[in-house]
């Protein structure tokens, strides 16, 4: 298992040489940092603690800086915890970038989705509202509450409530492009969270090292074009 944390940015779409459209979401990657390292005599389970995106020691208390001095590094904001890993594969202080994940690997996004609020049970379960006549009376109800007995609504009845703003993780996303000069990775579809939230990239627990093929994308660049502008009036004129 291997993982590393990032912030979206936002979506847009990139094209293959095939010139098929692959809407992708970019997320970027600052290298991270371990500052804890967990082992089974210690902490009695194994898992590393990776810090991202610097603060500075102004605005940090005691704690924070103290915990983060011991890897030899700033303060953080965000300190998350990857189980799963081969602890000795670490070293405290280490520095993570995006070329732990390479094009066509498999990974698991997690992060915090959308706050959407109070919401209704039609927007929230998505369940189906009632005639729309005026004689209905029943447009937008929950739904029945349970029988007569026993004289309360049953545990796990769908009802009105907060909506999103929830961990959330969509699996089986394909990395279709490492930037490691931009610090930017590419992942196909959509990831959980609002622009510039934070999210952790890990590897596939239902990939079993599976890979895709990595798709060749279309690369642009600019060419110098000379001058002859100057050349033609020059000769027109003669």
């Amino acid at each position: 298992m291997k993982g590393i944390l990032g912030k979206k940015i936002g979506m847009t779409q990139v094209f293959t040489t095939d010139g098929v459209l692959v809407p992708v979401t970019v997320i970027e990657v600052e290298p991270n940092v371990v500052t804890q390292i967990k082992t089974m005599e210690k902490d009695g389970y194994e898992a590393v603690q990776l810090g991202n995106t610097t603060i500075r020691e102004k605005v940090s208390n005691k704690a924070s800086i103290g915990h983060t001095k011991k890897a030899a590094t700033t303060p953080k904001r965000f300190l998350k915890e990857i189980r799963g890993v081969n602890v000795s594969d670490y070293t405290l202080g280490q520095v993570i970038d995006a070329s732990i994940f390479s094009a066509g690997e498999i990974v698991d996004v997690t992060g915090v989705s959308k706050g959407k609020g109070f919401q209704g049970v039609i927007k929230r379960y998505n369940q189906t509202r009632g005639p729309m006549g005026h004689g209905s009376q029943y447009h937008r109800g929950v739904g029945s509450m349970g029988t007569l007995l026993p004289m309360h609504v049953l545990k796990g009845k769908k009802l009105p409530g907060h909506m999103g703003n929830e961990k959330v993780t969509i699996q089986n996303l394909t990395v279709v492009k490492v930037d490691l000069e931009n610090n930017i990775i590419l992942i196909k579809g959509n990831v959980p969270g609002p622009k510039k939230s934070l999210v952790m990239i890990r590897e596939g627990v239902k990939a079993n090292g599976k890979k895709n093929a990595a798709p060749e994308l279309i690369s642009y660049t600019v060419e110098e074009v000379e001058d002859t502008t100057t050349e033609e009036t020059s000769a027109s004129q003669e």
